[in-house]
């Protein structure tokens, strides 16, 4: 695949179709992946965690379960926001390899704070909101007020999603032009690692 192909291919509202429509299949969380290999492998893999992720946050904050099953829930949200950040960093890693080498113009092109990545990472949760604030603009339970603040929201959610995917389109394209570049610094998880969190290291003594 040319290097043109890849870059119209993760175009934002390519990112974003895809974001909606696996939402919407009811099945998402527990089927196959649908790609197996390259960018949108990781693409699906981010996606995957975030959707996991925010229905374990859900569970988590149940009043009328055992401490023993919020418990659980703690961990499989830890294991899930660990693996999200893992497919953000190899979606970068998939975009960085293509990107033409920046040479002479590095002393004058802009660092990015923010990574593609983190980009359609942010992109993703910003679906989970839009489904779920638009399950409560139809909610036939609520009063009219409920249903105009939340239909309020949304139009904010959608406009500020598609604001995030035009600067997503925007960096990539300076990148290309030699005019941005970014980093991936690795996301230390401490509270994961059993040699780094200091109430882990007291068990293991």
């Amino acid at each position: 695949m040319s290097a043109d192909t890849f870059f119209a291919d993760i175009k934002a509202q390519h990112v974003m179709a895809y974001h909606d429509a696996a939402l919407n299949k009811a099945d998402f969380t527990s089927a196959p992946p649908q790609f197996n290999q390259g960018v949108w492998a990781w693409i699906e893999a981010n996606h995957f965690n975030n959707a996991s992720l925010w229905a374990e946050e859900d569970l988590a904050r149940r009043t009328t379960v055992s401490s023993d099953e919020i418990a659980q829930n703690k961990r499989r949200i830890d294991g899930f926001n660990q693996a999200r950040n893992d497919a953000t960093e190899r979606v970068d890693e998939e975009i960085l390899v293509r990107m033409p080498d920046l040479g002479d113009k590095r002393a004058t092109a802009r660092l990015n704070s923010e990574t593609a990545g983190a980009m359609v990472d942010r992109m993703s949760i910003m679906s989970l909101k839009i489904k779920a604030m638009r399950a409560q603009t139809v909610r036939t339970d609520v009063d009219a007020e409920h249903i105009a603040k939340c239909t309020s929201k949304l139009n904010t959610l959608i406009e500020q999603r598609q604001d995030l995917g035009g600067c997503l389109d925007t960096l990539i394209a300076d990148m290309r032009d030699g005019r941005a570049y970014y980093k991936i610094y690795r996301q230390f998880k401490m509270y994961n690692d059993a040699t780094l969190n200091p109430e882990l290291v007291k068990e293991s003594k």
